[in-house]
Order: C-alpha cells, then sequence, then structure tokens
C-alpha cells in the first residue's frame, strides 16, 4: 500500500503570529478557512469544536503544516514540549543560512534553545522555540553531496 505524509498538524495560541513566523522563514500560505460542525467532531473526535485554520507549504512544495487556532472548545495550555519527551515534538527545516534564519526567528522573540551545534561537519542546527512553544528545528547542509 502507497502512503504519502499529508501535513504535520499543529494546534497554536495565536495563528496569526504563527503564519508571520513561518512565512517569514519561506514558507507559503496555500488556504485558509474556518471549520466547525458535524463532519470536524466526527473527523477529529471532538464535539463542538470550532477552528481557524491555514495550510502553508515549504518552498520545495513536498511539506505542509497545518496550522489551527480552536476558538471552541477554548484551547489547552499545556507546558511545552521538552526534546526528550514521548510523542511527536517538533517540525525540522533545512535552510540555505543558518544564520540568517535565526535573524528572522529572533525578529518573531524565538532563539535558539542553547546555541548552535555541528553534526559530523555535515549539518550546522539548532533547536529553537517557536510561536506557542513550538520547537523547530534548523539546520543548514554544511558539505554538499
Amino acid at each position: 500500500m502507497p502512503i504519502k505524509l499529508e501535513n504535520v498538524g499543529i494546534a497554536v495560541r495565536d495563528l496569526e503570529a504563527t503564519i508571520a513566523f513561518f512565512t517569514d522563514l519561506g514558507l507559503t500560505v496555500v488556504g485558509r478557512d474556518t471549520v466547525s460542525g458535524e463532519w470536524t467532531d466526527t473527523a477529529v473526535g471532538l464535539d463542538g469544536n470550532h477552528a481557524k485554520i491555514a495550510v502553508l507549504n515549504t518552498p520545495d512544495g513536498h511539506g505542509q503544516l497545518e496550522l489551527f487556532e480552536y476558538l471552541h472548545p477554548e484551547a489547552i495550555e499545556t507546558e511545552p514540549t521538552r526534546p526528550n519527551e514521548i510523542g511527536m515534538h517538533r517540525v525540522a527545516f533545512s535552510v540555505d543560512d543558518l544564520d540568517e534564519a535565526l535573524a528572522i526567528a529572533a525578529r518573531h522573540g524565538c532563539h535558539p534553545l542553547r546555541g548552535v551545534a555541528t553534526y559530523q561537519d555535515v549539518y550546522k542546527l539548532t533547536y529553537l522555540r517557536g510561536p506557542s512553544g513550538i520547537l523547530v528545528m534548523l539546520a543548514q547542509e554544511l558539505k554538499k553531496n
């Protein structure tokens, strides 16, 4: 059976701020909507849900993020995910210029958790907290094959 990753869904506190962060990094908004009704209750498994959503594409056209801000029921604040917790916890992006990407992130108040590391002279990378505490990994390839 063929399978294809459709998107990664992320619940956010502030949809507009999160869109601004990811579009500044180079993603493009390809769709926006407000969803509610029986079909969303069934699909999501949450009665009475009502959310604003946005779908963003990566510049290469192969990746998508679906961001959603719950209007009802009220979003539940949790502690930000830590890198070693079980479950889905980060979204990763390859960038051409890590310093430029970090400067863009900084304009949104987002900074590396600890610093920038180099992995075997192949990648320069870091984790940072994006909007709503989303863990974002940014990596720049140092050696092109």
